[in-house]
């Protein structure tokens, strides 16, 4: 009799526990078998496959934000540009990988291996980039031989393009590799060695908003490192668009006329051009010559090119509207006549006798007309930048009357543009120069300082921003180079209204008075800006020369036999039109001995573009200009006028 556990319990019946015990054995035969399978029938395939393929994490660069115009047009984008790299862990045979590579792109198979470098033991299974940017030829020819390159691949990146190559290029700015000191700050705490940032200019002052969120996704290689298969992915942010304030119609007739600047045995001018909204400090145009390709630095700079940029006498990299700074010359006159209006030393009535010099400590300062002006008011003063009239301005004035009216205008001051590196420039003061000298102020100074000579020093920045500020009622504006940033579908994210820095308090009339000045430099007889002229608009502007060499140390010489680092600056200052300023404009032409001759032309060029647009002058080439009277080189406190051999003998010129 079976037994039983307990009264109420059932027996256990033998065939039950014959039934389990099966089941146990079935299911060890089971799993017996498939490791059978595994190990003995498919152990090698699998072996095989295991070897050959891995699971591999591939980063996708995300595309910077567009760069578009105030009118939305595109100054820089991103395009698809195809890459090499290689996986070390995947080379087979590494002589014969890079001696293949060298032939097929046409490079030096040393240099591409040594690019490849001695990765670390982690190191050997990332993939290290060799080159960038493939040419179409270069791509099809390593495409048709990759699967002979095991570890070898191709790829695609966005990079950065900048379409019209060198316009604007000092604004925009470069791109380049993160550097080490850079990864070592907070701002930069997401970014990793090899990341591409901008490094100048805007692409470096607004790379939080131009630069995206990277992707990434999974992907099963091969042993030739060929992806076989997608796990995962997940899709690249682009940046975010920025629009400039920038107008690329006026920034094209800036770059133009700068280039078409004639000069004698200069085939190269240099200088600077600004542009701005007299009424916003919208920066409309900025260009600094020499130049370079912006597109150079989008991805790895050739070294060749690098040694062109860097080893070049004339700085091309430097961005000449902000970092360079030079004496105004004749351009400054304009604030010391506001300056004597409004501090009560002269009105629009007050007359002083030019002579042709300024007697003041002994000592005779020449105005640059030799023979003098004769009787003039500060209206025919402006027109005719009569030297001995500002002298007596400056001398009446003080030079801390001077100074304090004029850096209310901004000069001596940064501008605060959302731009690295911007020259301060200088205006003189007796407390500046114990400062800078630990020496006094000599009263002389005060009589080179009113004529925009002497320790003066402005940036083409500045003076645009003085001369709107002349146009405006008094506001000194900071000058705005975008406008906002916007998502890629429209979206605005952030803008940037106008900013007032600075309120100057001066009559109106005595604003007026001075604006009345400067428009005669340019329409009336014996003006020296005639050729800023703009048909049906009522131009204001100033010439200046800046003395750069003693001029006993170029008298008697030729122009066109003065080494170009030993001439004068021409400079030109205009606001337009008169009666309710809307655009100011600063030209420096380095070396280019005469503002009315090489500065103004560059200015009307940009005045033309801009009142074209709005249809207030005929789309026409303008008139000849009419004769200039001459533009004064500088005349303190120099022993003799500039000269320059004519026919029929020496002459004093402008």
């Amino acid at each position: 009799m079976a037994r039983t556990l307990d009264r109420g319990s059932e027996p256990i019946q033998p065939a039950r526990i014959r039934l389990a015990m099966a089941a146990v054995v079935l299911v060890f035969a089971l799993f017996a078998g498939r490791l059978f399978q595994l190990q003995l029938i498919e152990g090698e395939e699998l072996r095989r496959r295991s070897e050959q393929n891995s699971v591999r994490t591939v980063r996708l660069e995300a595309p910077r934000g567009e760069i578009v115009d105030r009118e939305g047009r595109v100054v820089a984008t991103t395009r698809p540009a195809f890459g090499l790299e290689v996986v070390p862990h995947d080379v087979r045979d590494h002589g014969r990988t890079f001696a293949a590579l060298g032939q097929l792109l046409g490079e030096d198979p040393a240099a591409l291996a040594s690019a490849l470098g001695r990765p670390s033991r982690a190191g050997r299974f990332k993939p290290v980039r060799l080159a960038d940017d493939l040419s179409p030829d270069q791509l099809a020819r390593v495409e048709v031989h990759r699967y002979a390159l095991a570890g070898v691949a191709t790829d695609v990146r966005p990079r950065r393009h900048y379409l019209e190559g060198t316009l604007a290029a000092h604004l925009l700015g470069t791109l380049g590799e993160i550097r080490g000191d850079q990864l070592e700050r907070e701002v930069y705490r997401a970014y990793r060695p090899g990341d591409v940032i901008g490094q100048t200019g805007l692409e470096a002052q607004f790379e939080r908003y131009l630069r995206g969120e990277a992707g990434g996704r999974n992907v099963v290689v091969d042993v030739a490192g060929r992806e076989m298969d997608v796990l995962e992915e997940v899709e690249a942010r682009p940046g975010r668009r920025v629009v400039l304030a920038l107008d690329l119609d006026l920034q094209r007739a800036a770059e133009q006329a700068m280039s078409e600047v004639q000069l004698p045995n200069d085939p190269r001018p240099t200088g600077a051009v600004v542009a701005l909204d007299a009424r916003t400090g919208d920066v409309l145009a900025m260009v600094s010559r020499p130049a370079f390709d912006p597109n150079d630095f989008a991805g790895r700079v050739d070294a060749a090119t690098w040694k062109a940029l860097t080893t070049d006498e004339w700085v091309p990299l430097q961005n000449r509207a902000i970092q360079n700074q030079f004496p105004p010359g004749s351009t400054f006159k304009a604030f010391v006549a506001a300056a004597a209006l409004h501090e009560g030393v002269a009105n629009e009535h007050t007359t002083v006798f030019c002579p042709g010099s300024y007697w003041y400590g002994g000592r005779a300062y020449r105005c640059w007309k030799r023979g003098g002006h004769g009787s003039v008011d500060l209206h025919v003063a402006l027109r005719s930048s009569c030297d001995v009239f500002f002298y007596t301005m400056g001398v009446k004035l003080g030079i801390e009357r001077m100074a304090s009216f004029i850096s209310g205008l901004g000069l001596g001051l940064p501008t605060g543009i959302a731009l690295a590196h911007e020259a301060p420039g200088v205006m003189p003061s007796p407390e500046w120069k114990r400062k800078r000298f630990k020496e006094r102020w000599y009263p002389g100074e005060t009589v080179s300082v009113s004529i925009g000579q002497g320790y003066n020093l402005v940036t083409p920045l500045q003076l645009a921003v003085a001369y709107a500020a002349l146009g405006n009622g008094g506001r000194v504006l900071r000058p705005r180079v975008v406008l906002r940033v916007e998502e890629s579908d429209g979206r605005q994210v952030e803008s940037f209204a106008p900013e007032v820095r600075q309120n100057l308090e001066i009559a109106p009339r005595h604003m007026e008075a001075v604006l009345r000045g400067l428009e005669a430099v340019v329409s009336e007889p014996g003006g020296t800006g005639g050729r800023a002229r703009v048909a049906g608009v009522r131009v204001g502007g100033k010439t200046g020369t800046s003395q750069v060499v003693r001029l006993e140390r170029t008298l008697g010489m030729d122009e066109a036999a003065i080494p170009k680092r030993y001439r004068d600056h021409g400079w030109f200052a205009a606001i337009a039109p008169i009666e309710a300023p809307e655009i100011a404009v600063a030209v420096l032409v380095e070396h280019g001995l005469h503002g009315s001759t090489a500065a103004a032309p560059v200015a009307q060029r940009v005045l033309q573009r801009y009142f074209e647009k709005t249809g207030r002058t005929a789309p026409l080439a303008p008139p000849p200009a009419p004769p200039v009277a001459p533009e004064p080189a500088p005349g303190e406190p120099a022993p003799a006028p500039q000269v320059q051999a004519a026919a029929g003998g020496i002459r004093a010129v402008h």
